[in-house]
């Protein structure tokens, strides 16, 4: 059975993003994405009233994510932008999602990327509070946190730096078409990716169940080629429609967020693009492009690299970004996945043949010209790590195009820059996404779509025209400023007494450490002689009749231990200057009472007995376990370490402490800073401009693509309600199309199929030796006959031949068949052979023609064979005219005269079956 639970991303919902989906195959439970959500909406950000009662957007999602991420067995990652893999790194680390991973190699690398850009850029304007912090002290709030039992619902769950590492560290990457089988209790599970397009690596998920049949995972594609990519593997018209292997799926899970959308020719969007660049920069203004630092922003630079050296313009394209130049030399080095007309061939070659090589642009330049195709080098594009210090370049007055992160406008530079950008007038901000529900993106998509004519909005085909913003605007930026005055006192007073107590917290730990090292080398020795002095001690105090020769014997030997002790310490190096190892050692092992007072238990005639002094006999303690004496490891470490220091020869310590402060010196210091929201308002006065880029299907490829995929059932998601119907009418007009047709809200489950209960049973080595395999697609298949006999050596039974071993019983009696004839037997069914497959007619008749048989098609599901598919034939030649039929599923009906051509295409048609006999 299938249980399909959307967390996020479902149909109807008030934001489609992000997506994330809980998929249930019998008893294992695979997590289909993991995107998250802006955590800046707009709607929030202007209200200053903030607090603990507080409900974000994304509050539902991540507590089911919460509840479930324990639980998954494994997680498949298809995009590599924030919408589908944003949240992973802070499930992994936070909500125990440790279960096995997968994803092709470009999107483990674009979703590390987008999500440290995402990580950094927001930790670098709010204060967002660890979650430890946070669950140890529920009394604690802040900006969007409140301490309630399910959760701090209005927190901002955002990952480390170091979080993000680790998690995408712990990915298994695969390459599209591997067939990977899992173990573990996902054992008989198969994953295979392929391209889905849209973004670099991009996967459709084939997910294969011996119990579930074949689902198959296709969210965000896109079938057109691209500049810098190639087109979804699941519907080529040049190939002759729906790739074979993810035809006909059991379960097919699609969106249809643009099944109501129809899109304008990418000719015509790009010719937009270009010309309002081109006008803009003519007039010595300049645009304002956000993006994102993710796989759709290689799309939009290979465009702009090949207008700039086209038009030959000087003006100059900055990136705005921390992680662009990464990228940039990530997707050199990947060349295999990049299509399009980027190609492999331009690796290291210009326009004009001359290798890369001899192509210098500078020192820095060199190494990426070696990495990566011509195309992809960008010698336009200029990297600023914010916007100081690209004022510091170029002034405000200079003409240039400015691609800022992020594209939903919610933080970082493209929000700093829109502040400022937008009061200037001429100047252009080109959104190329709509942005997500609730960000300034969607505020200013929506603006402009109200303010084109009818036939003009972006769903209906058009490009539209730009339009002049006015009026006010209120935005809340949120900043991070050094300390000043009494707040810096005050910080560095406190950052100094917290040094002060950490100090002494670590000269204590050290002291401590001192003493049990001292405490473990002399428990031998030391508590043996302290034992000694104080019982010479109590003796002394009854023995006044002691010499001073005797005094001064026992003092001088009291020195030549201590004496003894010291040399020894001395050889393992131990610094013995300091006197808190000596003068604080204490051992607990005393003698009680005054044993000079003590008197004889045994009385004499003639009083008490004499008494003799006894030297004392302490004997000596050893630490010792179950595997003899103890050693501490770490205090030989320690040791080791003070031998290899003393090794050093005097360059190497010097080495040494010129690499340290020159690190030291690289280490860029922070001022102490603090965090601060304040709200402005600008008056608009630029230019707003909208051309699509997302580079997805539209209504129409989704409309004809669905239907020849042929799915037996289907799930959509990532859509808004009409769009849903749209899709759901459409299919509902075709008459071989599934009716099964699902649409879950956020929450909703949905089962499909019925429960089954898997079982293992071995065959015995007699039994395989008999059957006969068929392949099918992926598997093997034959038919077997047998009985299940349980061995007590084994808790799994074995299949054996039915006649080898059936028990003889001479106490059975068999009744006679009521009205048998004498001498006849008994009617015994003929055993029936299976074809497992569909069969094809373009298929037969390719490989009719490769084996010189003609054919062709007349009418609909009829294919004439052999001599009657030719024109102006004779009658004599119509006898070897076979004529293949399909009347039904799964039945085909053969016609014709026994001939050659007959069992010639009786032949092909069986060897498009999986053959499983009898």
């Amino acid at each position: 059975m299938i249980t399909f639970t959307p967390l996020s991303g479902a149909v109807g919902a008030h934001s489609t993003v992000p997506l994330a989906y809980l998929l249930q195959v019998d008893d294992v439970r695979v997590l289909l994405d993991c995107g998250s959500p802006d955590w800046t909406p707009e709607e929030h950000c202007l209200t200053s009233d903030v607090g603990p009662s507080t409900t974000f957007p994304w509050t539902n999602y991540c507590n089911a994510l919460r509840r479930c991420a324990p639980t998954v067995d494994l997680v498949l990652l298809s995009h590599g932008d924030l919408a589908h893999s944003g949240l992973y790194a802070y499930a992994h680390a936070h909500w125990a999602l440790k279960a096995p991973a997968y994803t092709t190699i470009p999107v483990q690398a674009m979703a590390r990327i987008v999500t440290l850009e995402d990580v950094e850029g927001t930790r670098d304007e709010q204060d967002v509070r660890d979650p430890e912090q946070s669950d140890d002290d529920p009394s604690t709030t802040e900006l969007g946190n409140s301490s309630d039992v399910d959760g701090s619902s209005s927190m901002k769950y955002i990952a480390t730096v170091h979080q993000v590492h680790e998690a995408y560290d712990a990915v298994n990457t695969l390459r599209y078409s591997q067939p990977t089988h899992l173990q573990g209790k996902c054992q008989g599970i198969t994953i295979t990716p392929f391209s889905a397009g849209h973004t670099l690596g991009g996967t459709i998920w084939k997910i294969r169940s011996p119990s579930a049949g074949t689902i198959v995972y296709a969210v965000n594609m896109n079938h057109m080629r691209e500049r810098h990519l190639d087109g979804t593997v699941l519907f080529r018209p040049s190939a002759g429609g729906v790739f074979e292997p993810l035809a006909r799926p059991d379960l097919f899970i699609t969106d249809a967020d643009r099944a109501n959308v129809i899109t304008s020719r990418r000719k015509d969007r790009d010719a937009a693009m270009i010309d309002a660049i081109g006008a803009t920069l003519s007039s010595r203004c300049s645009l304002l492009l956000p993006c994102d630092a993710g796989p759709r922003l290689l799309e939009l630079l290979v465009l702009l690299d090949q207008h700039w050296k086209y038009a030959d313009f000087r003006y100059p394209i900055c990136l705005l970004s921390r992680n662009g130049r990464e990228m940039l030399t990530f997707v050199r080095s990947m060349m295999e996945w990049v299509g399009g007309t980027v190609s492999k061939e331009d690796v290291g070659v210009d326009g004009s043949g001359n290798t890369g090589n001899k192509r210098r642009r500078g020192d820095d330049d060199a190494d990426d010209e070696a990495l990566g195709a011509f195309a992809l080098r960008f010698k336009y594009l200029e990297f600023f790590l914010n916007p100081q210090s690209l004022v510091q370049k170029y002034s405000s007055k200079e003409p240039k195009l400015i691609l800022a992160v992020p594209a939903s406008l919610s933080h970082g530079p493209s929000r700093l820059l829109f502040a400022d950008f937008a009061a200037v007038p001429d100047n252009v901000v080109l959104l190329t996404s709509r942005g997500e529900e609730g960000t300034m993106a969607r505020m200013l998509f929506d603006r402009w779509n109200s303010s084109q004519r009818g036939d003009d909005t972006w769903d209906k085909g058009k490009i539209g025209c730009n339009v002049m913003m006015d009026g006010a605007l209120q935005l809340r930026m949120n900043s991070k400023v050094p300390l000043q005055g009494a707040e810096l006192e005050a910080h560095l007073a406190k950052e100094r007494a917290t040094k002060e107590k950490e100090a002494a917290q670590q000269a204590a730990i050290v002291r401590n450490q001192r003493m049990l090292e001292a405490d473990e080398d002399e428990s031998d020795e030391e508590s043996d002689s302290d034992e000694e002095e104080e019982v010479e001690r109590a003796l002394d105090e009854d023995q006044m009749d002691m010499t001073d020769g005797d005094l001064l014997v026992t003092n001088s030997s009291k020195r030549r231990r201590k004496a003894q002790k010291m040399e020894d310490n001395a050889d393992w190096g131990l610094d013995m200057d300091d006197g808190l190892t000596k003068t604080l050692l204490s051992f607990d092992i005393y003698l009680k009472g005054n044993v000079s007072k003590a008197t004889s238990f045994f009385k004499s005639a003639g009083g008490q007995t004499q008494r003799f002094r006894m030297f004392p006999y302490v004997e000596k303690k050893r630490r010792v376990d179950e595997f003899g004496e103890t050693i501490d490891v770490g205090m030989w470490l320690r040791r080791g370490k003070v031998f290899e220091e003393e090794a050093e020869t005097d360059e190497m310590k010097e080495a040494k402490r010129k690499q340290a402060e020159e690190e030291a010196k690289a280490a860029v210091q922070e001022p102490p800073s603090k965090y601060i929201s304040s709200g402005i308002e600008i008056q608009l006065a630029c230019r707003l401009l909208f051309v699509d880029m997302e580079g997805l299907n539209d209504g129409r490829a989704v409309k004809t693509i669905v239907p020849q995929v042929n799915p037996r059932k289907m799930i959509l998601v990532h859509a808004s309600g009409n769009a849903a119907k749209v899709l759901i009418e459409s299919c509902g007009q075709i008459r071989a199309m599934t009716k099964d047709i699902y649409a879950p809200e956020a929450g909703e489950s949905i089962q499909i199929g019925q429960q089954t209960n898997s079982f293992s049973i071995s065959l015995s080595d007699e039994l395989l030796n008999t059957l006969k395999m068929s392949r099918f697609e992926d598997n093997e298949v034959g038919y077997v006959t047998g009985r299940v006999v349980n061995h007590f050596s084994s808790t799994i039974p074995v299949l054996e031949p039915s006649g080898s071993s059936v028990p003889a019983d001479a106490n059975v009696n068999i009744d006679a068949p009521r009205n048998r004839l004498l001498g006849s037997r008994l009617a015994q069914p003929l055993p029936r052979s299976t074809m497992i497959g569909e069969l094809k007619l373009t298929a037969l008749k390719a490989r009719l023609a490769s084996i010189g048989i003609p054919a062709e098609l007349i009418g609909e599901g009829v294919l004439i064979c052999g001599a009657g598919a030719r024109r102006h034939q004779s009658t004599e030649s119509i006898e070897e005219t076979v004529a293949v039929r399909k009347t039904g599923r799964g039945k085909v009906e053969l016609q014709g005269n026994i001939s050659n051509v007959y069992y010639a295409v009786r032949k092909e048609i069986y060897g498009l079956h999986a053959l499983v006999a009898a």
